[in-house]
């Protein structure tokens, strides 16, 4: 079906009691930040965040423990101590927040705020991915017990690029003094501002009543919220959740790919499966699925090969295998495998996508792998992926980008592309605000 704009009030985004750490009581607040939790997938990494300071937000956002409704009473038991402790601590009045990311020449601007949720139906914002639904359920089960929107959605808008409304007041805004500033380890620098002033969130409201957003990360956090509100009977504080809305006409983003790690398929079993009859090797003989190439690395080279078949024509849907082997590039699948595996009565632009291609043909046909958490690992650093699937024997599926534009087509016609196809960013550090429902 095709989404309508957006009707009734469209974007409302309500001003909110943040809860944020106390700088006095922790180490810094660069170290008790985390980029969001589905970004953070390997074991070292979560160490790492775990032992640059004891109140690192990972603790709240994936607590460890021996099963999920262990972590979920351990978070919501810490969220509480941390409070009492005054780790923690509510905002004196509501407020929205204009938040800054900078790292040299890119620079992010957006306001964070409780945003009214709404249906898609309603068109005021819209999902371009699947979700799965045993994360929706993880999600659901940490908020209920914690009771709160440890981080932030990143929702993406587009004005007409003046500076009016929303965006005059987040350029004034910038021109005060900060309520906090850090700079992570990953060379971002962090401002955050708060906005109190009567006269600026009516503008605000007036400028985003007219607008829709289209989630551009955390399709599983609002699917969770979502579900949550549904729980209520009784209008509430469930009837908002916590984003993060950027202008892109002002402050495009980036789409970076999200690949895949398949756990327990080694390359030589994967490359082994797409050959055609009477094909030695895999390299692109009579009948094989996809014509395959080893490709030299190391492996930012193999990246730009894989960039450059990717923007030919003819190359189709390209893939670059990786683990135990090196390199192996995958373009010019067979069209007739595809009209037979990838799904009909989509448009063309949905059945064309890598992602479509890669789950379609390439895991629930060829591999025969299972989209659980056992066999598929979302990552989306691509050193990452490679580095684990050398290191346990799997193989790395890494993924060019979409373009920006097919995913807003898509999303305006009401199609959702797989799950974990596009990763927009920069996307907002975990832990400079929290919102506490508690708090209303």
């Amino acid at each position: 079906m095709s989404i309508p704009g957006p009707v009734g009030q469209g974007l409302q985004l309500a001003p909110f009691r943040g809860l944020r750490y106390v700088a006095e009581r922790v180490g810094s607040l660069a170290a008790v930040t985390s980029p969001p939790y589905d970004v953070v997938v390997r074991p070292d990494g979560l160490r790492a965040l775990e032992t640059a300071d004891p109140y690192n937000i990972v603790r709240l956002i994936l607590p460890q423990a021996d099963t999920p409704a262990d972590r979920h009473r351990q978070a919501a038991e810490t969220l509480r101590r941390w409070q009492a402790d005054g780790i923690l601590a509510p905002d004196p009045e509501p407020a929205l927040y204009v938040y800054e990311q900078r790292d040299g020449h890119l620079l992010q601007r957006g306001i964070i705020g409780a945003l009214r949720l709404s249906p898609r139906e309603e068109g005021v914002v819209l999902p371009h991915e699947e979700v799965m639904p045993h994360v929706v359920e993880d999600r659901a089960a940490l908020m209920r017990a914690t009771a709160a929107n440890l981080e932030p959605l990143l929702l993406a808008y587009r004005s007409d690029g003046s500076v009016t409304g929303a965006a005059s007041v987040v350029e004034r805004t910038v021109r005060g003094r900060p309520l906090l500033s850090t700079t992570t380890e990953d060379g971002f620098s962090h401002h955050l501002w708060r906005v109190t002033d009567p006269a600026d969130l009516t503008e605000i409201a007036a400028d985003l009543r007219h607008r829709q957003a289209l989630i551009a990360d955390g399709h599983h956090r609002w699917a969770t919220y979502l579900r949550l509100r549904e729980e209520r009977a009784e209008p509430g504080p469930w009837d908002f959740g916590l984003v993060l809305l950027v202008d892109t006409a002002r402050y495009p983003l980036r789409v970076r790919a999200i690949h895949r790690l398949l756990h327990q398929l080694s390359p030589r079993e994967a490359l082994a499966a797409l050959s055609g009859p009477g094909s030695a090797g895999g390299t692109g003989s009579e009948g094989a699925a996809f014509r395959v190439r080893p490709v030299d690395g190391p492996l930012p080279q193999a990246l730009a090969t894989l960039a450059k078949a990717a923007d030919e024509p003819r190359a189709g849907n390209a893939f670059l295998l990786a683990g135990h082997g090196g390199f192996h590039l995958l373009d010019r699948p067979d069209p007739a495998l595809l009209a037979r595996t990838v799904p009909a009565g989509r448009p063309e632009a949905w059945r064309t996508l890598d992602a479509t291609v890669l789950h379609s043909l390439l895991l629930e046909h060829l591999w025969k792998v299972p989209d659980t958490p056992a066999h598929i690992g979302y990552i989306h650093d691509a050193a990452a992926a490679v580095e684990q699937a050398e290191r346990h024997g799997g193989t790395a599926v890494l993924m060019h980008p979409v373009r920006e534009g097919i995913v807003h087509d898509l999303a305006r016609q009401g199609i959702a592309m797989p799950h974990k196809s596009t990763s927009f960013g920069p996307k907002p550090a975990s832990g400079l605000v929290l919102r506490s429902l508690a708090l209303g």
